[in-house]
């Protein structure tokens, strides 16, 4: 097969964890798939390291900026498929939620979430027409739809009533060298949430259950590192108001070198969001042995099963009483530490690349 990567929506370090996504399926591709040839789409932002440095795979620049999103998106749909043509695509393989409509060969469209039907409140008003339209038509001239979890192909379903035989769902995996990271930790007085700042997330509450929590852990810190999203500003003065300016801190997207080091060096890991569709932070975390707390919400309830601590994300006492447990319950660490990478270890992206795979191969057989 000749195979198109939609690669036109990453802004490196700009998009979160559908960038961690697409990076590592590529890397898993190039090393189970040497028979089919990728045609990885890229934009003005994004360098030659994301395409694997490997023969059946070409990148072909395109001369559009991600970062203006109405470009990249007339871009998508006008000069993408005529790309598409010239090059004799077989299948065109959209990892970011949006496809173009019209398209002369078989595509399948990855959908990481729909927070757009499920949380519109969360959502700028100029945002959301757009969430809206595109995924509307991608799902619509898909010939197939991964879904990252469970959850996500259940809200598929629910919103845009697909046959069963259009999703697949194909779990997202884990970097390996977490699990390394596991037989060196170095837990120090602080503890450690991933996360984009969107109010979704609710690292406002994460932030109330901390001030609580330092009434009988002063020493503790708390760090937050994640891109700094439009919930920024509020997260900031939420900070102050709780007199923690110096207790927490907000460092953006960072280098994978230095995530690995607070990944080593937490004392505990924190995920409070509302809702998700995979949770990827969490399955990090666990691979990392580091002791968790997450939401009681799927499909983190699924992803970590028992090898995590639960609590209610709407309760910020629950979420206090969760951070207490996590670092003065030595025999619940130990549990924690020991049962994480045994879950996390379910999760591959080898796997993930054979699933997104035989979904390329099942849109392209299709008649």
């Amino acid at each position: 097969m000749r195979i198109g990567v939609n690669a036109l929506y990453l802004i490196p370090g700009g998009v979160g964890g559908t960038e961690i996504y697409l990076r590592s399926l590529l890397t898993a591709l190039a090393e189970i798939d040497h028979d089919n040839h990728y045609f990885v789409f890229t934009n003005r932002e994004t360098g030659p390291d994301l395409v694997p440095a490997q023969a059946n795979f070409t990148r072909v620049p395109q001369a559009v900026r991600a970062v203006n999103r109405p470009a990249r998106l007339l871009w998508e749909q006008t000069v993408l498929p005529l790309a598409a043509a010239r090059h004799r695509l077989d299948v065109l393989f959209n990892p970011g939620f949006t496809a173009p409509i019209l398209c002369g060969c078989p595509q399948v469209t990855v959908f990481h979430d729909l927070q757009h039907k499920r949380h519109p409140e969360y959502f700028r008003w100029f945002d959301l027409p757009f969430w809206n339209f595109f995924l509307f038509w991608s799902v619509t001239v898909s010939r197939r739809i991964v879904a990252v979890s469970g959850a996500t192909a259940d809200d598929l379903r629910r919103w845009y009533r697909l046959p069963p035989d259009k999703i697949r769902t194909v779990p997202s995996g884990v970097d390996p060298h977490f699990f390394e990271l596991a037989a060196c930790r170095r837990p120090e007085p602080f503890l450690l949430a991933v996360s984009t700042l969107h109010p979704h997330k609710n690292l406002d509450g994460l932030l109330r259950a901390f001030a609580a929590f330092r009434e009988r852990h002063p020493e503790y810190r708390l760090v937050v590192s994640g891109i700094h999203g439009f919930f920024s500003a509020e997260l900031h003065a939420l900070r102050d108001r709780l007199q923690l300016a110096d207790r927490v801190d907000f460092p953006g997207w960072i280098p994978r070198e230095q995530l690995y080091d607070l990944y080593a060096r937490a004392s505990a890991f924190l995920y409070p969001s509302l809702f998700e569709g995979f949770g990827l932070p969490v399955l990090e975390a666990l691979a990392a042995g580091v002791p968790t707390g997450c939401s009681q919400i799927e499909p983190m309830n699924s992803i970590a099963a028992g090898a995590a601590l639960k609590f209610d994300p709407r309760d910020p006492s629950a979420i206090a009483r969760a951070m207490h447990r996590l670092v003065t319950d030595g025999e619940l660490r130990e549990r924690l530490a020991a049962a994480g990478p045994l879950r996390a270890a379910q999760f591959s992206w080898r796997t993930t690349a054979q699933g997104v795979l035989d979904a390329l191969r099942g849109a392209w057989g299709q008649t």
